[in-house]
């Protein structure tokens, strides 16, 4: 028995069954991988199928509300191709707002007689708010129009009343006399995130009711040049000519915000697009329905960014914050103590990092609500209750520009009558700049001659000689902080005396 076991044993160990053991398993795991890659691959094409579905489910359930906008106006005058209520050009030049009205760089807005009077027609998009008509779209698509034609995806079609703009934010709303229509939900564009699918739908060069996808790339753009206010989210969903106006929308079929450009210099698309944020949207379009204007706030102070080297000039550690340039006299401002050269590092509780946000912070608060305003004076904090007065129209909240500075070069002089005349300064106290070296690090500051210069490091100055003084006194290897006035307009300036 024992002998038979033994032979066993050397049977199982011999090279001859491992070998055959080994290929039987070579062969098992051979067959196994076609089926496991095809499992991976059914699994990859299921979930980009779901993806499509997604996709398929926010435009079913958004484009009811998507609505085609026409608007026509008279012109005066020759070969009248194309308007924008922006004029011609822009920052980006013609071809970037182009698309605001639709129309193909080739093309312009068509003339339909031959006249001097001639009839312009333009097109863009919208989206429906409310069963009852009313209807969110740009103020470049339907302001300073004079009729307003409305196609809703059933085949209706109605001539609109525009029941208010705001070419400030670039939002405007209008209304067709219609019952039970489809209304588009609005979402909360805070909540969005940088990378989140995004659906951009509405009518590029006249093609109804076109879905684009894609990712919002940024939040929070300003500084753009499109509006006096901005807060854009930036997506790479295709914004093309005769989208403006038209959603942009989240997978649950939420508008989070309004397409309003694109960064292009053909005319259509380049990857950049920009949308309002639904919630800036949102509390413009109810003043816009309630009164048919926008009422904003103010605060009467002229700010600039924090550069690295105002910080160190101003003693501050980091560059959190906004500088405030300039205090109008008797404004809310002034009146709730804030003083020219506070740093802005909270509002409300928030902090305040950015130029752009913070005037549409306070833009958007009504007048008469009282803030708390934190402001870092002298190296100490200060809580200041302002109470937010209203904002003029016409007038918008201005930002000063900071350049950084690498060596000084500029003549001064006393203010007389005759440079006083020659420069139409009134009352002003301090020097006037009188010459700007070219290449010099006063003309890299974008100084120029006629700008008065009425602080040298926050010291008041009155005349040439005290200027002089004072910055001849100043170590080679330091900078010098300047309070220039340009206009009505003040802003703080260092030069690096090196």
């Amino acid at each position: 028995m024992n002998d038979l076991k033994q032979k066993n044993r050397n049977e199982m160990a011999s090279p001859s069954l491992v070998r055959r053991f080994l290929a039987t398993l070579a062969i098992a795991l051979f067959m196994l991988v076609p089926l496991a890659s095809q499992a991976a691959t059914d699994g990859g094409i299921e979930s980009l199928r779901q993806s499509g579905k997604a996709f398929a489910e926010v435009a079913k359930k958004v484009s009811p509300a998507v609505v085609f906008i026409q608007v026509e106006k008279s012109v005066q005058g020759p070969n009248v191709q194309f308007f924008s209520p922006f004029g011609n050009g822009g920052p980006f030049g013609d071809d970037f707002f182009r698309h605001f009205f639709g129309v193909p760089k080739q093309e312009g807005l068509q003339e339909d007689q031959p006249s001097s009077g001639r009839r312009v027609v333009g097109q863009g998009s919208g989206f429906i708010i409310s069963k009852d008509g009313y209807i969110l779209t740009n103020n470049h698509v339907v302001g300073d129009t004079e009729k307003v034609t409305v196609k809703l995806m059933d085949g209706r079609e109605f001539t609109a009343k525009t029941i208010g703009t705001d070419p400030h934010s670039d939002v405007a709303v209008i209304k067709i006399d219609a019952d039970d229509l489809p209304v588009l939900p609005m979402g909360d564009s805070d909540a969005l995130e940088v990378g989140e699918w995004v659906v951009a739908i509405g009518n590029p060069f006249g093609l109804t009711h076109t879905l684009t996808a894609g990712v919002v790339s940024a939040k929070g753009r300003s500084s753009i040049g499109i509006a006096d206010y901005e807060n854009f989210i930036q997506t790479d969903a295709a914004i093309n000519p005769g989208n403006s106006g038209g959603p942009l929308v989240n997978l649950d079929g939420e508008a989070v915000g309004m397409n309003t450009a694109i960064f292009s210099q053909s005319g259509g698309y380049m990857g950049i697009g920009f949308a309002i944020p639904i919630n800036m949207a949102k509390s413009i379009k109810d003043q816009l329905i309630q009164t048919g204007e926008v009422t904003r706030g103010h605060l009467g102070i002229v700010i600039q960014d924090l550069t690295p080297d105002l910080a160190k000039s101003f003693g501050l550690e980091n560059q959190k914050g906004i500088l405030v340039a300039q205090v109008s006299k008797d404004s809310p401002a002034e009146k709730g103590g804030m003083q020219q050269g506070d740093v802005i590092v909270e509002f409300e509780g928030k902090p305040v990092n950015e130029i752009g946000s913070f005037r549409n912070q306070v833009a958007l608060k009504a007048p008469g609500t009282k803030s708390k305003i934190t402001v870092l004076r002298h190296g100490s904090r200060k809580t200041l209750n302002v109470t937010v007065g209203r904002l003029e129209d016409g007038e918008v909240a201005s930002a000063g520009i900071s350049r950084r500075i690498d060596k000084l070069g500029l003549s001064v002089r006393d203010i007389s009558l005759d440079l006083a005349e020659k420069y139409n300064l009134k009352d002003e106290k301090g020097v006037v700049v009188t010459e700007v070296k070219p290449g010099s690090v006063a003309a890299l500051a974008g100084m120029k001659t006629g700008s008065v210069i009425q602080e040298v490091d926050r010291k008041k100055i009155d005349n040439a000689h005290e200027f002089e003084k004072t910055v001849e006194a100043t170590p080679k290897d330091s900078a010098v902080l300047l309070l220039v006035k340009e206009g009505q307009y003040s802003r703080y300036v260092v030069l690096k005396t090196e």
